[in-house]
């Protein structure tokens, strides 16, 4: 009986592998792809954005003003 339920588990997350991975859909299954548009048109330079570690001033630009280059007020 163990060894029943084992396979069963085993092949439940096979089946769930292949769905989640998109091999299910030439059958029609698969999970529903999501996507927000309107998200991507909101996004303002997302290029320039700049991550930074904790306590990490950020560089010097070419655009920041005589005297403010890696101070932090």
């Amino acid at each position: 009986m163990l060894r029943l339920l084992a396979l069963l588990l085993l092949l439940a997350n096979g089946a769930y592998f292949a769905w989640s991975h998109d091999w299910l859909r030439l059958y029609g299954m698969g999970p529903v792809q999501q996507s927000e548009p309107q998200r991507v048109v909101q996004q303002i330079r997302p290029r320039d954005l700049l991550l930074l570690k904790d306590g990490a001033a950020p560089p010097a630009t070419a655009s920041a003003p005589a005297g403010a280059q890696g101070s932090i007020p």
